[in-house]
């Protein structure tokens, strides 16, 4: 797989798994299922920006890394 993720799409990504994480930890939504939830987001989110590899993207073709020439 290429890599189709971008500097600024992985600080995005990087900033909203911490979010997802707080929320998470913290259990700010009264339902437990949300917490779940929010955890996995945010190992996604960080998967996906640390690996640049985003296979949703590559389903659509979408690529926000810059070609280097």
């Amino acid at each position: 797989m290429t890599k189709n993720v971008g500097l600024i799409d992985k600080l995005i990504r990087i900033i909203l798994a911490l979010v997802a994480t707080y929320f998470a930890y913290t259990e700010y939504f009264e339902a437990a299922w949300t917490t779940y939830v929010l955890w996995v987001v945010a190992v996604i989110l960080l998967l996906t920006a640390l690996t640049s590899r985003c296979p949703l993207f590559s389903l659509f073709g979408i690529s926000t890394c810059k070609v280097e020439k």
